[in-house]
């Protein structure tokens, strides 16, 4: 599946303000106050997130690329892999605390969160891959042309029925836009380690 057919055939968790496909580029313009989170530390329950998403299968693997250009508080885009409400992964960059934030939330039934700072990739092309067999989801990320390099391993229920695309949110303020260069669908990591 590519970027336009996923904008094509792909159905919106909370549709944005715009979604725009031109000249091989998605351009997403997220909604004020959009999130996903549920209750840990905080006390609420969002789930207002704009996803983009088709069915993952019980094994393979998606990479979703964007142009990291945003600077504003808790502003995020990257992968969004959902069972349902309250059973999601949602992996990327984040800004926090003034900073490029690489991570991921698990959520099941409670959300947690994980980050690290990446202030060097400001400005660039971010790549953030998830791969699913058996009963693990290994997230993975790079800039430009460099490595991956391991984000996350969290669990999913092998049999539980996933859907996978991208995401954006905007929890602090409405005038985000992500543009989304690359979409694509391949086999699952041939290992967990190199």
């Amino acid at each position: 599946m590519t970027l336009e057919s996923l904008h094509q055939s792909g159905e919106w968790t909370t549709p944005p303000v715009a979604a725009v496909l031109g000249d091989g580029v998605l351009r997403v313009t997220a909604a004020p106050e959009s999130d996903a989170w549920r209750h840990t530390a905080y006390g609420f329950v969002h789930d207002t997130e704009h996803a983009l998403l088709e069915p993952f299968g019980a094994e393979g693997s998606v990479e979703v690329s964007f142009r990291l250009d945003y600077t504003e508080q808790f502003d995020q885009a990257g992968v969004f892999i959902a069972a349902s409400e309250t059973e999601w992964i949602k992996a990327g960059v984040e800004i926090s605390d003034g900073a490029p934030q690489l991570g991921a939330v698990v959520t099941h039934g409670f959300s947690d969160w994980s980050v690290g700072p990446v202030p060097e990739w400001a400005g660039r092309l971010i790549t953030v891959r998830a791969s699913r067999a058996g009963d693990g989801i290994a997230i993975r990320a790079k800039v430009d042309d460099e490595p991956f390099r391991l984000v996350r391993l969290a669990y999913f229920s092998p049999d539980a029925e996933l859907r996978v695309g991208l995401f954006c949110c905007a929890p602090m303020h409405g005038d985000l836009t992500v543009e989304f260069s690359r979409y694509e669908r391949g086999e699952k990591d041939a290992a967990l380690h190199d």
